[in-house]
């Protein structure tokens, strides 16, 4: 009996060793690489300050917090990193799902067309916004001058209002296809005999859609919505490279704001201020969403 409960105790330490050689590393890694710049950053928030190591740091307290919401460019790029992410969300889902029950389907073709759809995630944003930058230029400019739409095709890039639709075409050009993965793997743990069983019911392809595939995709709903959420909020890369916040700043959106002001400017106090507040919504966003669906969940 001892020895039986000393080869528990040892089995129990050896357990606890490997888990430590495998996760050590990685909290140490996240530590030095996330949390730590994380607490310099609200420390600097309640300075005033250029980044400059020789230059005092002036402590202002709230100051910077309390400046944010009188910046009327931080506010015009709250409202458009909101607009940006509701158009990216809807349209990137209903993309998405579009696309996975399109590959689901009796489509012979159906590997080919997963491989294909996928293909824009595995771009980099800032190649990818250079490669629409073009076609924005100079495609959309040449079909609208050979076929006449001149109103519809014509270089988006320099309108104030249509660069920002430019943004959310190809942000969700580009997520479509991943979004896409995670709805394959939701429709495909839906139990066979359920789909079946509507059927029998008599139930049609928008019922079964509707009433079954939907409701049973929650789980996937969850996820879906929580990487376009935070994954919307944060674009920085294909918003450089596509329009550069512009023009006039009709695209410049909160990371863009944030770098700008931090590295543009050389305001570091002010500019991790305004970061703090970027995590605080996009924390208080993603959260909301997560519980909400969660919810849904256990009641579906």
């Amino acid at each position: 009996m001892f020895r039986k409960e000393g080869i528990d105790v040892g089995s129990r330490k050896s357990k606890v060793g490997w888990y430590l050689l495998f996760t050590a590393p990685l909290l140490i890694i996240f530590t030095i690489v996330v949390i730590v710049p994380f607490l310099i950053g609200i420390y600097y928030a309640f300075f005033d300050w250029d980044g400059i190591a020789a230059n005092p740091m002036e402590f202002v307290g709230l100051e910077n917090f309390s400046t944010l919401f009188a910046d009327d460019r931080f506010m015009q790029s709250m409202w458009l990193t909101v607009l940006f992410t509701v158009l990216s969300v809807v349209s990137v889902n209903v993309v998405g799902l579009a696309f996975a029950l399109l590959v689901t389907s009796k489509l012979r073709t159906a590997n080919l067309a997963r491989t294909m759809l996928f293909m824009p995630y595995l771009i980099g944003g800032l190649i990818l916004g250079y490669i629409w930058q073009f076609v924005f230029l100079d495609v959309f400019t040449l079909v609208g001058e050979v076929t006449g739409l001149e109103s519809i095709f014509f270089n988006w890039l320099n309108n104030e209002t249509f660069a920002l639709f430019a943004l959310v075409f190809v942000f969700t050009w580009q997520m479509a296809g991943y979004v896409m993965i995670v709805y394959i793997a939701g429709i495909q743990g839906i139990p066979g005999e359920v789909v079946e069983a509507a059927k029998i019911d008599g139930a049609s392809n928008w019922q079964r859609l509707t009433r079954v595939t939907l409701p049973l995709l929650m789980p996937a709903f969850t996820i879906s919505l929580f990487l376009t959420l935070s994954y919307g909020f944060k674009i920085y890369d294909v918003n450089l490279s596509l329009t550069g916040g512009g023009p006039a700043n009709a695209t410049e959106l909160f990371a863009m704001n944030i770098y700008n002001e931090i590295f543009g400017y050389g305001n570091y106090g002010y500019g991790q201020a305004k970061a703090i507040m970027f995590f605080i919504i996009i924390a208080a966003i993603t959260l909301t969403q997560v519980y909400i669906t969660k919810k849904r969940e256990v009641e579906m």
